[in-house]
């Protein structure tokens, strides 16, 4: 698979949490995570603060793609608002967020992670990102 971070290692949360990024492009992104027992909650299932996590992260790479060798482009959360649509114990999760939009600042994207293997939906999320200086162009900022 190609290195779609562009030579930038995993963040820490990222190696801790354990989910790959899978797809990033200009507008998009996805992520998966193949669910572990330290992803459970108490009552045996994907705990909603990894779906959150998830959410917030693929919201961030589809507002943030740059193409310029070296440089990248940061946003940081300005609000996520969710609904939780199901629950899933095993397997592997699909997270796909969109840029839908903005001004040159602050932009809104939207999320859902669902089951892979059929599809069902788990979560949805809307959020509003602000760019860190520089990260509003899009050719962003050197490392």
């Amino acid at each position: 698979m190609d290195d779609l971070m562009k030579g930038e290692p995993a963040s820490g949360f990222q190696t801790l949490l354990g989910y790959t990024l899978v797809r990033w492009e200009d507008g998009v992104a996805e992520v998966e995570l193949t669910i572990a027992p330290q992803h459970r909650n108490r009552g045996g299932v994907l705990h909603g603060g990894a779906l959150m996590t998830l959410l917030d992260t693929v919201m961030g790479f589809a507002a943030t793609h740059c193409t310029v060798p070296g440089h990248s482009r940061r946003v940081v959360t300005l609000s996520l608002s969710s609904s939780f649509l199901g629950a899933v114990a095993e397997g592997t999760v699909v997270a796909r967020g969109t840029l839908l939009g903005g001004g040159r600042k602050i932009v809104g994207c939207r999320g859902e992670v669902r089951r892979k293997d059929d599809g069902a939906l788990l979560a949805s999320a809307e959020g509003m990102f602000k760019y860190a200086p520089g990260s509003e162009n899009p050719e962003g900022t050197p490392r």
